[in-house]
Parts: C-alpha cells; structure tokens; sequence
C-alpha cells in the first residue's frame, strides 16, 4: 500500500490539485486512481490558465470549437474546452463514486472569479455549469466570500453539489458550514433527498504562514513571535477541525445525518510548501483525520508519497494550536486581517489568471 492509499485509510482522501488534457489523454489521472487511491481533482482558473497557455493540447479542440461556432468569444471558447476536460475527469472518477455510492469521486470546476462579490449571478452560474458538464460527480467551486454565502445555501438547495473556496478564517468556514447545512434543510422540507449531495469546505493553509512569517521576519512581535513561524496555519486548520467536530455530533447535524447527509468535509488546499525551510509535506502530514480531503499538486503528491508520515494528526495537540492563535493575537500578527487579506488577494489573483486567460485563447482565435 503507497503512503498515499494509507493517507485515504486514515481519513484523508487525496484528491490532485491540477488538470490538463494531455495528462488526461495519456491516462495520468487514471494511473493515480489505480495506484495511489485518487479519490478527487480540483481545477481553477490559475490551473486552467497554465494547462491552456502552453503547448498544442487544445489546439484541436479549439479548430474543433471554432467550426462549429464561428465568432465564438473567447469565454465560450475557454468553456468549451474546460467542460471537455472536466467532463473526461469526472467520466475518469466515477467507477470511484459509485463504488463509495456518491461519498467522493469528485471533480470541482470554478464558477467565474468575476463573479465572486455577486451572490445571485453565482449560484445562477453554478446552476448552468452543472447542466453543462452533466455528471453526477461535478462538485462546483464557489467563493466562500460573504456574497457567496447565500448562493452556496441556494445551490446546495437545488441538489448540486458544491466545493466552497478561498476559505481561511474560522469565522468564514462557519458561515458556510452553515449555508449548507441551511441548503439541505430547505430540501427535508420540501421532502427532497439529501443522501446523495457532497460538500467540502476548502480551507487554504500555507499562504497564512507566508504572510504571517513575513510579518515575524520584519518585526512584528518581536523575537517571541519567531517560535510561532510555521505554526499558524496549522494551528488555525486544527482549531476549523474542533469546531467540525463539535458540530457534527450536534443536535441540529444528527437529524439531517438521519436522513442521510455526508458532512461537509473540510478540504486542505494551499498545501504545497512555500518556504523552502519547511519540509515539502508539512501541510500533509500535520493535517490528517477522518472526514477531511488534502488537494495536492503533484510535487506535493510526488513528495508525500516518497516520505510523507501517516498519522492521526489533525486530533493531536489541540490545546498547543490554541495557544499558537492565543499568541498570534497577543503579539499582534492580525491572523483576522491576514485572512481578510488573502480572500481579497484569492480573487484577484483567479480574476487575473482569468484575465491571462481569455487573452490568450484571443491570440489563437482564428482572424476574419
């Protein structure tokens, strides 16, 4: 058994950070389902924008597209190929769902970053991409901003399943812990099913520590604060984990659980490693247990299956990730402005590697 199959034993399914047609085509993904327990993929428009801005991969389907639907703009030529991709993802997948009957097996497409401050236009978004890729194994991915909020309890509510992004505060995650428990009871009450709707809450982790360390390294909290490089998001991934657990065994959750709702899993995303001081599976191996997901990019995937360490992490230590937030605040690093910080840059940057994109799938639109 890899280390990446005895990760999945212990609760974490492994899921790739990354899609590309070619690593489709010559059956990359399904190598990794074979091999390593794959359970899932994820893809964003960063992903998208490398895998379409280089080689000739899409060349074909691109002429392909264009024949068919001349003038086309550059959006639903970019869609046209993402749907395709995703679609050959979940067509990969989905032996995986219906042998876990519909608990992971999943493959997630991001709504428009341009439309991540706007509530209805999203879950309208989510709704036709769902119709558009038609695979039961579609997870749609949704900002967990304060506008999104609203369209992940009304998407969840529509029966489709959802992966909430750009998660990095507690606080935040609740809020849409919430909405989807929300969504789900909007459906008991119409008596629609519940049992077979998947949700994970991405919760990103090593851009905390890079923001934090970088504070610590020009002087905020003095030198007691360089014991706490490192530790923060960590620290803050256990203590979202707590409260899940809280929740779970609540009142409110076991009368869903009873009509058969899967836990929104929490997702660790941002897992490879940034500083080159830590070791390359840190946000792997401190960040394991039961009911969660680690979307990796295959270096971090490379790496964990080479040396990654298997254990009940994430239960481990608990009151010393209290104490690391208690410090955090203490020796104002602003974990709560930090988090704020990075939803803002989350968009922006999906928004510009949209942006990139669009132009340029515009360079290889044919003239005239």
């Amino acid at each position: 058994m890899s280390k990446l199959q005895q990760l999945s034993q212990a609760g974490t399914a492994v899921w790739l950070d990354f899609v590309d047609r070619k690593f489709l085509s010559e059956g990359g993904l399904k190598k990794l389902v074979d091999e390593d327990g794959l359970t899932g993929v994820t893809s964003n428009p960063t992903i998208f924008e490398k895998a379409m801005g280089s080689g000739e991969a899409y060349d074909e389907g691109f002429a392909a597209f264009d024949e068919a639907h001349p003038g086309a703009s550059a959006m639903e030529r970019y869609e046209s190929q993402a749907i395709k991709d995703i679609q050959a993802a979940c067509d990969t997948l989905l032996p995986v769902y219906r042998k876990l009957d519909a608990a992971d097996g999943y493959v997630s497409l991001e709504v428009s970053p341009y439309l991540a401050l706007k509530g209805p236009e999203t879950a309208e978004e989510a709704e036709r991409l769902w119709k558009a890729v038609d695979r039961p194994n579609l997870m749609i991915k949704i900002p967990g901003t304060d506008d999104g909020v609203r369209a992940i309890r009304d998407t969840i509510a529509k029966g489709i399943n959802v992966n909430v992004t750009l998660l990095f505060s507690i606080e935040a995650y609740k809020k849409v812990a919430m909405a989807y428990v929300e969504g789900l009871e909007e459906r008991t009450s119409k008596d629609l099913s519940i049992d077979r709707i998947a949700s994970v809450a991405s919760f990103f982790v090593s851009r905390i520590d890079s923001k934090i360390d970088d504070a610590i390294d020009a002087g905020t909290g003095g030198d007691e604060a360089k014991a706490l490089k490192g530790k923060v998001a960590i620290a803050n991934a256990k203590l979202a984990y707590a409260w899940f657990e809280e929740f779970v065994a609540s009142d409110r959750w076991q009368k869903l659980a009873a009509k058969g709702a899967r836990p929104q899993r929490l997702l660790w995303a941002s897992t490879g490693t940034k500083n080159p001081d830590y070791p390359d599976t840190l946000y792997v191996d401190t960040l394991i247990g039961a009911d969660t997901v680690n979307t990796m990019p295959p270096k971090t995937m490379d790496a964990f299956r080479d040396h990654g360490t298997v254990a009940p992490t994430l239960t481990a230590d608990v009151d010393d990730a209290r104490h690391v937030l208690a410090e955090t605040e203490r020796l104002g690093l602003d974990l709560d402005g930090v988090t704020k910080t990075l939803v803002d840059e989350g968009v922006a940057s999906f928004s510009k590697s949209f942006d990139d994109l669009l132009k340029v799938i515009e360079a290889k639109q044919p003239k005239g």
